[in-house]
C-alpha cells in the first residue's frame, strides 16, 4: 500500500486556508495545518474532530521565532505540498499617499514578508519532487494593473511575486515546482459578499491547478482556471 501524500497548509483557521484542507483531505491526503497560538476552537479544530489524516499545529507567522520553531517540530519530515495562505488588506481605497506607515508595514510584513520567511525555512521538509506555493492575487500582476484601486494591497502581492521569483531563480537547480497562485475573487471576510467566487469554486480549482502545472520549471503565476498569468 503506498504512503498518502501530506500537505503542510500554513494558514488554515478560516477562508482559503480552510478550504485547501477539506479538499486536500477530500482527495485522501494527510494534511498538516496550522493556526495561530492563542487561537479560540476554530472551523479547523472542528473539522479535526471528523477526519484523523488532520493535525493542527500552532505558528504566527509574522514572530521568526515562532517558524523556527515550526521548523524544528516538522524537522525529518518530508511533505508532498507546502502552501502558505496569508493575506490582510487595508481600505481598498486608500492612496499611496494617505496610507500610514503603521498600515503600510502591517500589509507588507503579513502578505509578502512573512510567507516568504515561511518557505525560506521549510522549503527542505517538502520532498525533491514536491509543491511549493502561496496565496498570491490577480491583482499582484502590474501587467494587469489597468484600473488601479487596492494600491497597497496590490503592492503586496506584486512584492510576493517577485520575492519568490527571486528564490526561485537562485535555486535554480531545484527540482520541485514553486507557484504564486490566484485563487480568483471568493466570498471570504477579506474578499467580501459581493466576491464572484464561493470558495466550493475557487479551492478545487487552486488544487487542480498545482496538479495540472506540476514538474514545471521557474515559477508558475497561475489562477484557480489553470491559467498562467502575466507578471
Amino acid at each position: 500500500m503506498s504512503e498518502k501524500p501530506t500537505a503542510l497548509i500554513i494558514g488554515a483557521s478560516r477562508g482559503l486556508g480552510l478550504g485547501l484542507v477539506r479538499e486536500y483531505l477530500r482527495r485522501g491526503w494527510d494534511v498538516v495545518a496550522t493556526v495561530r497560538g492563542g487561537s479560540a476552537q476554530t472551523a479547523l479544530h472542528e473539522l479535526q474532530k471528523t477526519h484523523h489524516a488532520l493535525e493542527i499545529e500552532t505558528v504566527d507567522i509574522t514572530k521568526p521565532d515562532e517558524v523556527d520553531a515550526l521548523f524544528a517540530r516538522c524537522r525529518g519530515r518530508s511533505f508532498d505540498l507546502l502552501f502558505v495562505n496569508a493575506g490582510v488588506t487595508n481600505d481598498p481605497r486608500e492612496t499611496i499617499g494617505q496610507v500610514s506607515t503603521e498600515e503600510f508595514v502591517r500589509v507588507m510584513v503579513t502578505n509578502a514578508l512573512s510567507p516568504m520567511r515561511v518557505v525560506e525555512r521549510l522549503v527542505e521538509c517538502v520532498r525533491p519532487q514536491g509543491m511549493v506555493g502561496v496565496m498570491s492575487s490577480e491583482l499582484g500582476s502590474i501587467a494587469d494593473n489597468t484600473a488601479g484601486g487596492w494600491e497597497i494591497y496590490r503592492g503586496s502581492k506584486a512584492a510576493l511575486n517577485t520575492l519568490m521569483k527571486s528564490l526561485v531563480a537562485r535555486r535554480i537547480a531545484d527540482t520541485r515546482t514553486f507557484y504564486v497562485v490566484a485563487p480568483g475573487w471568493v466570498r471570504t471576510d477579506m474578499g467580501g459578499p459581493d466576491a464572484l467566487l464561493d470558495i466550493e469554486t475557487s479551492i478545487p480549482g487552486v488544487v487542480d491547478a498545482l496538479e495540472y502545472h506540476r514538474g514545471t520549471s521557474g515559477l508558475v503565476f497561475t489562477n484557480y482556471r489553470k491559467e498562467i498569468l502575466p507578471w
